[in-house]
């Protein structure tokens, strides 16, 4: 089995890998020159567990190489698998026309008997309208001379290669005979269990449900927190009460959604639902509590502390998740401007990127290590560097007030350093514990 892989970077190289492990010879095609020449030497342009171990080996072995020819790879491929991003446009719709472009070099390559088998999250209806530009890029007939199926990416960052064989591998496609081959392709080379669910439109909307899901889920969460902030109650230490009856499975509350998945792939179904003259009123409200976080945890500081105007504010991460080097759609890009627009100081710290990096992304770099520090600190990303920091010896060096948006930290030990502690979904101070008087009783027996 000769395959092509297009897209060589976290999610694709993982993916090659695996075919190649398991008997394919393995073409990953991308067209960046510098990923090309690190594959093809063995060694690994992600940063992935297992997988720079794996490239080598496979590398050495002969059964995996990487080229920046992605015609030429595709013409000798029995298989075509395609992994390249699409994100958000200006106007939070899917930007495809990087898929697009991808396809038409899988045209120009494409011969009779191959399988095409898109696994980048798309929009409901898309991977038909790619299987139509293959067949008119390469002058064959979609569903006859080739086959088109649709199997979404569902793995994540850190754990690829146990989830690309624990989770369940979903197929659809352009006509039931190429979801039957792409069935029988990830069964045997990826080494998952598989679920053909019929049509491409079907698997489409496998990965946005869930996607979708998630996001709201953690909305309901959100906002659950800030309900139990205002009566005095911690939703962390309730969490598991309320999902132990089997009927709840409710996430953590925190200071914002990142990443490339969960806060973009949602617009996929708001905007493609709004062209069929659907409100999907669910999703929009998800999305919009997610994103006003950042702002409501601003509010909080602003309520308990004080004015953030003329103070220091330094942000702990840039990450969208905790020892993760990525910072799609961070939570960081909505703080910041936001405490800026307040009349703050904003200082960036992230042990993961340098200062450069940092100054590249738009942020002033900071730091926890030396010397004096703003009043404010604002936890994004609890990355372990993070978990243990001295509070009594922060207060010394100035901070006087921590919010922490990700639960990682104990308020009683942060109090204790007489540092204001702020924290999503937990109360503030005096709501910790309240005395039951005579007019608390009163009204209970009204």
């Amino acid at each position: 089995m000769n395959v092509s892989v297009i897209g060589a970077g976290k999610m694709g190289l993982p993916v090659a890998c695996q075919f190649s492990r398991n008997g394919a010879t393995v073409t990953a095609c991308d067209v960046n020159t510098a990923v090309v020449e690190a594959i093809n030497a063995g060694r690994c342009p992600i940063d992935e567990p297992g997988i720079p171990e794996l490239l080598g080996e496979l590398v050495r072995g002969g059964s995996l190489s990487a080229t920046t020819d992605t015609p030429t790879a595709v013409r000798r491929s029995d298989v075509v698998v395609v992994l390249v991003p699409v994100l958000l446009t200006a106007e939070h719709d899917a930007d495809t026309a990087t898929i697009e472009a991808v396809t038409r070099a899988i045209a120009a390559g494409l011969r009779p008997g191959t399988l095409v088998s898109y696994e980048t999250t798309l929009p409901v209806g898309t991977t038909r309208r790619l299987a139509a530009l293959l067949a008119e890029g390469s002058g064959l007939r979609a569903g006859v001379d080739f086959d088109v199926a649709f199997s979404p990416e569902r793995v994540k960052s850190q754990f690829v290669l146990e989830r690309l064989t624990e989770n369940v591998k979903v197929v659809g496609g352009l006509t039931p005979e190429a979801a039957a081959r792409a069935e029988a392709f990830y069964g045997r080379y990826l080494g998952a269990p598989v679920r053909n669910v019929g049509t491409l439109e079907a698997a489409e909307l496998v990965k946005l449900a869930g996607m979708v899901y998630r996001d709201v889920n953690i909305a309901l969460a959100n906002e659950m927190g800030r309900y139990a902030e205002r009566v005095g109650v911690d939703l962390h230490a309730i969490l598991d009460a309320v999902n132990s009856d089997g009927e709840a499975a409710l996430l953590l509350p925190g200071i914002g959604v990142g990443g490339h998945c969960t806060p973009v792939y949602p617009y996929f179904l708001l905007r493609d639902a709004e062209r069929r003259g659907m409100a999907a009123e669910l999703t929009a409200v998800g999305r919009r509590i997610n994103d006003a976080q950042a702002c409501w945890a601003l509010d909080r500081v602003e309520r308990e502390w004080g004015p953030l105007a003329g103070a220091g504010v330094l942000v702990l991460g840039l990450g969208f998740r905790p020892e993760v080097k990525e910072h799609v759609s961070s939570t960081a890009f909505l703080l910041a401007p936001e405490a800026e627009r307040r009349g703050a100081r904003v200082l960036l710290d992230d042990p993961l990127y340098s200062d450069d990096e940092l100054r590249a992304h738009g942020f002033t770099p900071g730091s926890l290590r030396d010397g004096q520090l703003p009043e404010v600190l604002i936890l994004n990303t609890a990355h372990a560097a993070y978990g243990a920091l001295d509070f009594a010896s922060l207060a010394q060096r100035g901070v006087r007030v921590v919010f922490d948006g990700r639960a990682l930290w104990s308020a009683a030990a942060v109090r204790a350093a007489g540092l204001v502690y702020i924290g999503v979904g937990r109360p503030a101070a005096q709501q910790d514990w309240q005395p039951v008087g005579a007019a608390t009783l009163a009204q209970a027996r009204a």
